[in-house]
């Protein structure tokens, strides 16, 4: 298992610093949260979100988790695989958080990536995180079935399946549930009044749903 982890990071970290020099997507943004850390740099031990849009979007996360040493780390419509090759350098190491908080894998199947590959992007996230931040706790917040996306929902739930088995045979790791939350409860099917316009993001009524759910965990 050490051996498979161990390759698991070769390969994820492979050509990274390459890449980040040569720019890479919503690199806008990771410029922004860099200048934001020279300011005021987060606490250690905190609590990180990071992911794609669904946190970037959740303008009001450390609000509703008042007290709490939240750090939110969302960018743009970025994909798990994007989060492994290019963004986990500036968005999760130089926190040393105590949690993280991981939505993203979304996008990647939107691309047409299957759930096995989004899946497999994960376990290398994962890999990478037990590498360089051994002491974390890792929490995966299941990929939601978006309306606008619905013809994607099969290898939604695969990749969230892959994802939640992996996760019971591993420490200190978890997997969350806030997927079936904004499914109503007559139909089994996403519940619109929880979504923006788009019917892709969520809205504050949703939030409300993942907030209840996630509440249990960040502490």
């Amino acid at each position: 298992m050490k051996l498979k982890l161990l390759l698991f990071f070769v390969l994820a970290t492979a050509g990274i610093t390459a890449r980040a020099q040569q720019g890479f997507p919503f690199d806008n943004e990771i410029r922004d949260f860099k200048q934001q850390d020279s300011i005021s740099m987060p606490a250690k031990n905190g609590i990180l979100f990071i992911g794609s849009s669904s946190i970037r979007k959740w303008t009001d996360l450390e609000k509703r988790f008042s007290g709490k040493p939240i750090i939110r780390r969302g960018v743009g419509g970025c994909t798990i695989e994007q989060l492994v090759n290019y963004y986990t350098p500036y968005i999760m190491y130089p926190y040393h958080p105590r949690k993280i908080f991981v939505y993203a894998g979304e996008n990647d199947i939107a691309a047409g990536k299957t759930g096995e590959f989004t899946a497999r992007e994960f376990y290398k996230l994962w890999a990478m995180i037990r590498q360089n931040l051994p002491k974390a706790e890792i929490y995966f917040m299941a990929i939601k079935p978006s309306p606008s996306r619905a013809k994607f929902f099969p290898e939604v739930r695969k990749a969230n399946d892959l994802v939640k088995d992996f996760l019971k045979k591993r420490k200190n790791s978890y997997y969350i549930d806030v997927a079936s939350t904004i499914l109503d409860p007559a139909t089994h099917q996403p519940d619109t009044t929880l979504f923006e316009s788009d019917m892709l993001h969520l809205n504050s009524k949703g939030y409300d749903k993942w907030q209840a759910a996630l509440q249990p965990f960040v502490k």
